[in-house]
């Protein structure tokens, strides 16, 4: 079956010149297959296109309104096929990301001012939730993730990194003192997230690659941070979570870090998008700005 576009370039071509050799030439195409492509339009459409003779062509009524659709089809062919071009190389268009809710309300949602300055021409579609979706079933063209690189085929590149500690309240220290060895967190109250990330409800873990496990335990569980950490602030328990979310606490007091000697595993904040195709500039300029932003030692990391 020959391909309905070709074919419609075909016939806009003959009837350009007059002539199946003339445009044949034009196309790069051997006249019998310029024949051939104007005869499966006209069965396709069941109407004859043209009126042959040995000296010229003429349109039919019928070709002649053929005529005017096909350049129509075409023009728009060529519009959306720019369009897409220009998207690979210029920043625009709507970005579709989607972030962790917390991570996104805290640190992307208060950039995305200066972005829209310097990409004007970008709008972005910002979903906040922490589950893992699925960029390509639910049209996201990025989604930031933050953990452990898992092989996938998605395509990572790591914009910060991203660091655990462990804090609680003034008050729940002066209450029940603070644990000096990770097998103490066991006489705690410690608050868990139950999410399934590496931020586990009941094993927090220690060392450089997470090797050792503790099992921990308390009276209250959520699968948000922020819900976790108001409940820190007012005393409730410790909490196994990362600086991003708890660094301005500790910077004013209102949490305390314990255990700071011994070494929790490293997280990442990554930038992931389906693999198999080229990143149009939106997605690459967002990338690029975030890494800048945020870098080896980002903002919620200091005086830490």
């Amino acid at each position: 079956m020959l391909d309905r576009v070709t074919s419609m370039q075909v016939f806009v071509r003959v009837a350009a010149s007059g002539s199946f050799s003339a445009a044949g030439r034009a196309l790069n195409l051997s006249q019998t297959m310029v024949t051939k492509h104007v005869a499966a339009l006209e069965a396709r459409l069941g109407i004859k296109l043209l009126h042959r003779s040995t000296r010229r062509l003429v349109l039919t009524e019928g070709g002649r309104a053929f005529l005017a659709a096909a350049e129509r089809i075409l023009a728009d062919i060529e519009e959306a096929e720019a369009s897409a071009s220009l998207d690979r190389v210029e920043p625009r268009g709507v970005l579709r990301m989607n972030v962790p809710l917390t991570f996104g309300f805290r640190e992307i949602a208060p950039a995305l001012a200066e972005f829209n300055r310097q990409y004007p021409l970008v709008s972005v579609d910002l979903g906040l939730a922490d589950r893992f979706v699925d960029l390509i079933e639910e049209g996201w063209d990025l989604a930031i993730r933050i953990g452990r690189l898992q092989d996938s085929s998605l395509i990572a590149r790591k914009i910060a990194p991203c660091r655990i500690v462990i804090c609680a309240a003034p008050a729940y220290l002066a209450r029940h003192g603070a644990p000096r060895t990770p097998q103490e967190l066991g006489d705690h109250n410690c608050l868990g997230y139950t999410l399934p990330t590496i931020l586990s409800a009941t094993r927090w873990l220690f060392g450089s690659a997470g090797e050792a496990a503790v099992t921990v335990s308390g009276n209250l569980r959520a699968n948000n941070g922020d819900a976790l950490l108001a409940a820190a602030i007012a005393g409730q328990g410790l909490v196994y979570q990362p600086t991003f979310l708890v660094g301005d606490s500790l910077r004013s007091g209102s949490l305390v870090r314990v255990l700071s000697d011994e070494v929790i595993p490293e997280l990442g904040v990554y930038a992931v998008m389906p693999s198999g195709r080229q990143a149009p500039a939106k997605v690459r300029v967002i990338i690029d700005f975030l890494a800048a932003r945020f870098g080896a030692s980002p903002g919620w990391d200091r005086e830490l």
